[in-house]
């Protein structure tokens, strides 16, 4: 009786530090603070206890070091990092990179073991000196020829962070990468076993399968699952086969931060066809704060959605709104919750926002509170803690 007294008491012990582990990696971009009234978002807005880690992005590169990218890199640095000191347990990290970086110069730094040194050497002194606790290499994305170098680049990264913290005595520092949910970059860019073994978690990107800027057709942002139109190749756009290839090439499932959107991809209807796979040559109209073309932000479509009719994609478990001829898919609260389920039950370390500042963080546009879809994240990734 006493020895399985003693075996639940474990049992319930490991559990809960499984439900402890779970990361909410929640990112914040620095042109939000050039986005006109309500819409721009600088540090001081973050709430500090949402996320468990924060990540700044992004920085860039200069002669293989690595180098600020806003006039106002150093301030807005020091507002966050600064958000520890209101909450101690949380982790902030520096991305390099993006899509607006691209990969020409990750490519021909880590070509060279002698560039790759010195890129190393300096990631080690920056981040310490703007009192990061790590980084994250978001390299958009390696080529075939890249794949070993950016093995060895990951590798180098870590070693020289061990080195660091055994030389200092100061906590090490995390290494994240964020990674390709596209079957065909994760199969040319990546040693996804090796890779794996050598950083703290994997940001996957699961979102982008689909967005007027490459398609002319409608389809989701970021869908839990294949849809029935999706035949062939068009079968991996889809965060489900996204997971399930890179724990098929080796990433073990607590390593992997599943990727969520705080915004939607939208279109410009050509026909009358209202559907998923519906025609559409082109991007649908610009947000009035993010003024992109196809792309909007939480906040923004719940203004969009006044007089939309809203429908839900039942086999991928995501919504869509659709007014006139503008069409947009997105993740909503119940999606969320969906999609938290999911990377509960298969194993996974947590889930990635992108990005905290796309979220309605005011609480005044969609009428859900203070950061809806972060919030929704939060309580479902605690659900069933003691």
């Amino acid at each position: 009786m006493g020895q399985a007294i003693i075996w639940a008491g474990f049992a319930l012990l490991l559990s809960l530090q499984c439900a402890s582990a779970s990361k909410l990696v929640c990112y914040f971009t620095s042109w939000a603070q050039y986005r006109p009234g309500e819409g721009r978002f600088l540090p001081d807005d973050i709430d500090p206890h949402l996320c468990t880690h924060l990540i700044y992005a992004f920085a860039s590169m200069s002669d293989h070091e690595i180098t600020t990218v806003e006039w106002n890199d150093v301030t807005l640095y020091e507002a966050f990092n600064g958000l520890k000191a209101k909450n101690q347990s949380l982790k902030t990290l520096l991305s390099i990179g993006g899509s607006s970086m691209g990969t020409e110069r990750f490519s021909h730094m880590a070509a060279s073991a002698a560039n790759r040194w010195t890129f190393v050497r300096s990631v080690v002194q920056f981040l310490r000196t703007h009192d990061f606790d790590g980084l994250d290499v978001a390299w958009i994305y390696p080529g075939r020829k890249d794949k070993r170098h950016f093995t060895s680049l990951i590798q180098e990264l870590a070693t020289a962070f061990e080195k660091e913290a055994q030389k200092t005595g100061k906590e090490k520092l995390l290494l994240s990468t964020a990674v390709s949910a596209g079957r065909i970059n994760i199969d040319t860019g990546y040693d996804v076993d090796k890779i794996s073994k050598i950083v703290d978690f994997i940001n996957l990107m699961s979102y982008d399968f689909h967005g007027a800027s490459w398609e002319k057709t409608t389809g989701h942002v970021s869908p839990l699952s294949k849809g029935k139109k999706d035949l062939r190749t068009a079968a991996y756009n889809n965060v489900d086969n996204a997971v399930r290839h890179w724990k098929r090439k080796g990433a073990p499932g607590e390593k992997i931060i599943m990727g969520i959107p705080a915004y939607g991809r939208s279109f410009t209807l050509d026909t009358l066809d209202t559907g998923v796979g519906a025609q559409a040559s082109k991007a649908g109209l610009p947000g009035p704060f993010t003024s992109e073309a196809g792309f909007l932000a939480y906040y923004e479509i719940c203004t969009f959605k006044k007089g939309a009719t809203t429908e839900m994609i039942e086999e991928q478990k995501v919504p869509y709104s659709y007014k006139g001829n503008q069409w947009v898919g997105y993740d909503d609260m119940e999606s969320i919750k969906t999609k938290v389920k999911y990377l509960k039950q298969h194993a996974l370390g947590g889930a990635m926002l992108w990005a905290l500042d796309l979220d309605d963080f005011s609480g005044s546009f969609c009428h859900e509170g203070a950061y809806p879809l972060t919030q929704t994240l939060k309580s479902a990734l605690n659900a069933g803690r003691q």
